[in-house]
């Protein structure tokens, strides 16, 4: 027997974990280093040609832009790695364009067109791999050990915050003392570092094989569906995925108007929805033509997808963090020494406690009461809280509309409802997509799982695009209130609404288990 079978029968933590967690926290200082002086740095340098009244919008523009890009990469990045690559050869190597991104970021500083294509570069990388390191912890894990993964889904969340409170916390301050070269070549250094210390435990990791061409995939299966015809029946599942067709072109046909990023995102979203509305209708017809364990597989996947697309409003409230919430910290009063943009190290800082606490202390105690905090649960509150977080920064923004001065102390609030409920989501989440995707789609589950992400910021592009209609800007200053202010509390009922929603659906979602049945030994 080798020494991974003999490790994961005895149930132990696999010892290539530490190589795993040491890459994730260079690598989200990096990310997080850039990502939270970016609008600060569009606002005060790159966008000087813009006229100061837009120079806000248009920054807020770009950064939301950017997080779209990366969390549509890892749509590639988990194809390439469940079809071609594997996973450890896909996130190596599109370590090292991620790289290259945040040398373009430190050498173009005074270029639009050459700082953009570091950012492209940076979501390119960043997105693609963003799927695959989860998955990868996933990997390392099999039936004997698998009560250790949520440990290590929760180590790995936290020092995803522990990399980002320290970027948060010194990244703005390198930007005003230092510049920007010294401010974005520094996430470019420790990027480095993660991509060399990820190829140190090369050996010691386990590598589950890409998956051979597969005639009963997802999509095949789905297509099967689809095209199947039955004697004297129509085929209304087809029907509604050319719905999703024709406002897919109708998306594109409006690129003008829209813009290319949200024409693009909204066809792939109305593509998608519509796609597995109508698969779902006509699944059965695939059976006898594949297994069924195929088609249940595929079930499987269209209810998680409904799963993820409850979750993106979340992510529409939980980016403008970065964005909307550093726009409003400038008009705060504060000390002279504090920037804005390192309020933002208060998320991660907050992280980095209650997950602790929730694993030790809250989720116990509600145990205890005969509340159990299964996944789907926690997902719904965490929903919730970041609705009650929209909330305040709404109130808020209204006492700063009404002249008054508001200390920039009063975001801690907002700060620390948000943060509750990114914990009660987001790592949640990462195991929970795991855990319920079939063996053959672990890294395209993940990288559903980003494309939340993506289609919650197309929300806030949509959002911010809407209101620069007149007639729209004119309905809300009817209502007595700015436009900011009304945008907080439309995100607000925005969350509440989906919270609804997503605890009704999760009443009726059955869990299943998908780790591996058996242990695959280490790279020798």
């Amino acid at each position: 027997m080798s020494s991974a079978e003999t490790q994961t029968a005895t149930g132990k933590m696999p010892r290539q974990i530490p190589y795993i967690i040491a890459n994730e926290g260079c690598e989200r200082f990096s990310f997080y280093g850039m990502r939270n002086i970016l609008t600060p740095f569009l606002i005060s340098t790159l966008l000087l040609m813009i006229p100061i009244d837009q120079r806000t919008g248009e920054a807020k523009h770009v950064f939301h832009t950017f997080v779209i890009g990366v969390y549509f990469f890892p749509l590639l990045g988990g194809w390439l790695a469940d079809r071609f690559f594997g996973k450890y050869n896909t996130i190596f190597w599109l370590s090292l364009v991620y790289c290259a991104g945040h040398a373009c970021l430190a050498i173009f500083e005074n270029s639009v067109n050459g700082f953009y294509f570091g950012l492209f570069l940076i979501a390119f990388g960043s997105g693609g791999i963003k799927p695959l390191v989860a998955s990868f912890v996933g990997d390392q894990f099999d039936q004997t050990n698998k009560h250790k993964a949520k440990l290590v889904f929760d180590m790995f969340y936290w020092i995803i915050n522990f990399g980002s409170f320290f970027a948060s916390l010194l990244m703005p301050i390198f930007l005003r003392d230092y510049g920007p070269s010294i401010a974005f070549g520094i996430p470019g250094l420790m990027m480095l570092a993660a991509t060399v210390v990820f190829w140190m435990g090369a050996k010691k990791y386990v590598h589950v094989p890409p998956a051979p061409p597969n005639p009963d995939s997802f999509t095949r299966v789905a297509r099967t569906a689809l095209l199947a015809r039955v004697d004297g029946g129509s085929r209304p599942g087809l029907y509604v995925a050319y719905v999703g067709v024709i406002g897919a072109l109708y998306a594109f046909y409006s690129i003008p108007e829209w813009g290319f990023v949200i024409s693009a995102c909204t066809a792939l979203v109305l593509l998608l929805a519509f796609g597995s509305i109508g698969t779902a209708m006509q699944l059965e017809r695939a059976r006898g033509i594949h297994p069924d364990e195929a088609v249940e597989g595929v079930r499987a996947v269209l209810r998680i997808l409904v799963i993820f697309a409850l979750v993106t409003p979340f992510f529409s409230l939980f980016d403008q963090k970065a964005s909307t919430w550093i726009v409003q910290a400038n008009t705060m009063e504060k000390p002279s020494w504090f920037l804005p943009a390192q309020m933002q190290a208060l998320n991660p800082m907050l992280v980095m406690l209650l997950i602790p606490f929730n694993n030790l202390v809250l989720y116990p105690m509600l145990n205890r009461f005969g509340l159990e905090a299964t996944a789907l649960r926690r997902m719904t509150a965490g929903i919730g809280f970041s609705s009650l977080a929209w909330i305040v920064i709404g109130l808020l923004q209204l006492a700063l509309d009404s002249g008054n001065a508001v200390s920039i102390m009063w975001q801690i609030l907002p700060y620390a409802l948000l943060t509750f409920g990114e914990v009660l989501v987001s790592a949640t989440g990462l195991e929970f997509a795991y855990s319920q995707a079939p063996v053959s789609m672990k890294g395209a589950i993940m990288s559903f799982w980003n494309l939340s992400t993506t289609v919650g910021n197309l929300w806030v592009l949509i959002v911010n695009r809407s209101v620069m209609n007149e007639g729209v800007i004119g309905k809300i200053a009817e209502s007595g209130i700015s436009v900011t202010a009304f945008q907080m509390f439309f995100f607000a009922a925005f969350a509440a609404v989906a919270m609804l929603a997503f605890g009704l659906y999760a009443k009726r979602y059955k869990m299943v288990d998908n780790y591996r049945q058996t242990a695959i030994p280490a790279k020798a």
